[in-house]
């Protein structure tokens, strides 16, 4: 292992419990070994305890599960209340500790605000009659209990219900329950989630959220005093030597309602400023905290807390590592952290954990190939959120992921065999078999990977030099070194297997080929539009690939996310884009992360790149382009260059037929977890 990695494996403690190395498995929904929003009640989920002994044989330090929540989403039965939930974890905690790794449980009072109603479940709850209907099963307003009436973050046309003092007093009494039951199971410690993301907890500490009057609002103590209440609980009823470890945002880069602060956005905080946050971790620890695990953020500023690919490297290590000097016990610092950047910063004494959490769905083994010296051998987190996290809203909708993707969090995008293993895996085939894959992108390559694993003779044709098909101009703007560094991995596993690749090898007749099953992963065409001039625009595909250059003032026809894209990366570039999208709002896909698009839309509204949303184009010009807004108004945008990014149609070499199977955009145009996935489902049955 290379040396400036070593501090990351020297071990530590927190309270009397001492964890081999400073590396963190980061809590993540749909991780929880309680179930993840379970129609029948929750479970002891047996997918999520593989998922997490797989990486403690890996040299993770200490894992922290997704949220438990106190209270069953469905029919409302208390966490402690299911004592076969717990012996099924005494006997996981005893496989766990063989490893040498340990686990705190993570706890969660509630989401309040913050819940993510959906599409569904929006108007059932809007509408009296519905709300008293579903009330035993789902009781909507019990989820959506705030500190104060205000709107849902994910509804803002649902005011949340004011939670009383007796529920308060509840959920307090359900975390030492609960807690003394993880302790008596095994689990090393518990985790309070927390004055962190805009959860409740998090709602009662900000003074913008929470317009109480009584001891839980107002002052500094009052707004503090739930978080400290469930401290005092836990420490009574587990002994004052049971690690309680506190999921703690230091600042909540919080503009207002639905809006938060990208960097370098000079508003004002709404919300925790680093003042208060200095106060507050010292309060905090001396009500009994034994660990913060920290960040930025809340849900109106998701992407502090969960990082798209536009946010910095490291982006909550400064914040962090300042708050470490006003508090005696240990902090973990998360969010796209590298373990260089962190190893460096333990060993200075700046933090004393790395926290990782999706890096952990994309490669099970990357601590393992850390310590291995086999940095490349790593598949890396592109932080798309596309499988673990695609919670996605627009303007005038609500959640409106897929009811079965909300069931199934924390798989991912690039890891088909990720929390779902029942579903994705390896199965030597029972007849090795001559297969031609024609199409060198990521369907190809996966598929390509996927066919040889399974004992089958591969042949994989690419029309180009180069392997990565459309996936190499997704990953050319500046900000896109994850899915540049994916593309690296493909062509490495490649070299692994005996798979031959045939560049400049175009195949326009299938009647060319040798083979007993095809496989079809040509990728998809861009669209074209009906307007005068459309020939005069630059093809989105082509600006990326470099292959034309464009001039200052820059106009992207489509604000969906690949025009969106663009528009950053020109502005980054110094170029003055602007964006014209016929939908009312950016990014208007379902399954796009909302921790991706806010910060899209957030960082056009404070650098002010201009917008024109239910915007149609009339023409283009060689000076610019003529649009006609939803009013029936005409108008004309100057620009030097006009960028086409409406879209792409499937473009098979042929139909799919026995022994012929279309797989990727090829098929239909979705995105890299649809490309990944689908390529799995058809490579398992060949």
């Amino acid at each position: 292992m290379d040396a400036k990695y070593e501090a990351l494996f020297t071990p530590w403690k927190v309270g009397n419990v001492e964890i081999k190395n400073r590396i963190v498995m980061c809590p993540m929904g749909g991780t929880s070994l309680f179930g993840w929003f379970e129609l029948t009640g929750c479970k002891f989920d047996k997918e999520a305890a593989k998922l997490f002994l797989e990486r403690a044989n890996n040299n993770v330090g200490l894992i922290i599960p997704g949220i438990a929540p106190l209270r069953d989403t469905f029919w409302g039965k208390w966490l402690w209340q299911n004592p076969k939930m717990f012996e099924d974890l005494k006997e996981f905690m005893e496989e766990i500790h063989k490893t040498g790794a340990k686990l705190f449980v993570q706890l969660t009072a509630g989401m309040g605000r913050s819940w993510a109603i959906t599409e569904l479940v929006g108007p059932l709850h809007k509408n009296k009659i519905t709300r008293a209907i579903m009330k035993p099963i789902l009781d909507t307003s019990h989820e959506l209990a705030s500190p104060s009436p205000q709107p849902a973050r994910w509804a803002p046309d649902i005011i949340c219900p004011e939670i009383t003092v007796e529920q308060i007093h509840e959920i307090i009494e359900a975390f030492a329950k609960t807690a003394k039951l993880c302790r008596d199971a095994g689990v090393d410690g518990v985790e309070v989630h927390a004055v962190h993301e805009g959860y409740l907890l998090d709602q009662f500490a900000i003074e913008f959220f929470n317009k109480r009057t009584d001891e839980y609002g107002g002052s500094f103590e009052n707004r503090y005093r739930f978080a400290a209440e469930v401290v005092r609980a836990i420490k009574e009823s587990c002994g004052k030597d049971f690690p309680v470890s506190l999921r703690y945002s230091v600042e909540s880069k919080l503009k207002g309602f639905a809006e938060g602060l990208v960097p370098g956005d000079p508003a004002p905080e709404q919300g925790r400023a680093m003042a208060e946050s200095e106060r507050a971790a010292k309060y905090l620890q001396d009500a009994g905290y034994d660990m913060l695990n920290a960040d930025n953020g809340t849900y109106d500023s998701w992407y502090w807390a969960h990082p798209p690919m536009y946010m910095p490297q490291n982006c909550n290590l400064d914040d962090v590592a300042h708050i470490k000097q006003f508090v005696d016990i240990p902090v973990v610092c998360a969010g796209r952290m590298e373990p260089d950047v962190a190893a460096q910063a333990i060993a200075e004494g700046r933090i004393d954990g790395m926290g990782v959490a999706r890096q952990f769905l994309a490669d099970p083994e990357w601590i393992t190939k850390l310590i291995e010296d086999r940095l490349e051998d790593i598949r890396p987190c592109i932080c798309c959120h596309s499988g673990c996290f695609n919670f996605s809203s627009s303007k005038g909708h609500y959640n409106t992921q897929d009811l079965t993707d909300t069931m199934g969090l924390a798989r991912c995008a690039i890891n088909a065999q990720t929390m779902q293993s029942k579903k994705h895996y390896i199965k030597p085939a029972r007849k090795a078999k001559n297969i031609a894959i024609i199409g060198g992108g990521i369907g190809g390559m996966e598929a390509a990977l996927v066919c040889a694993k399974r004992g089958h003779k591969v042949t994989l044709y690419e029309k180009s030099g180069e392997l990565g098909g459309v996936f190499i101009a997704a990953a050319a703007p500046s900000f896109k070194e994850k899915d540049r560094a994916l593309i690296a991995w493909y062509k490495r596993e490649l070299t692994k297997y005996p798979i031959e690749v045939k560049l400049n090898a175009e195949v326009r007749s299938l009647t060319t080929v040798e083979a007993d099953e095809v496989i079809i992963a040509t990728g998809a065409t861009p669209n074209r539009i009906p307007i005068p001039g459309f020939e005069k625009g630059i093809q989105a595909i082509d600006f990326l690939r470099g292959r034309q250059e464009v001039g200052q003032k820059v106009v992207i026809i489509g604000g969906g996310l690949t025009g969106c894209e663009i528009a950053y990366e020109l502005y980054l570039q110094g170029k003055e884009p602007t964006i014209v999208e016929m939908l009312d709002d950016l990014v208007c896909t379902p399954g796009v992360c909302l921790a991706n698009t806010s910060f899209l839309r957030d960082f056009f509204k404070t650098n002010n790149v201009p917008v024109h949303l239910e915007t149609g184009v009339k023409c283009i010009e060689d000076d610019g382009v003529t649009v006609k807004d939803k009013n029936g108004m005409e108008y004309k945008i100057a620009a030097d260059s006009v960028i086409l990014s409406v879209g792409y149609k499937p473009a098979p070499l042929a139909e799919k037929d026995k022994h012929i199977h279309v797989i990727g955009d090829a098929c239909k145009v979705g995105n890299l977890r649809s490309v990944i996935w689908g390529a799995w489902d058809v490579c398992m049955k060949l």
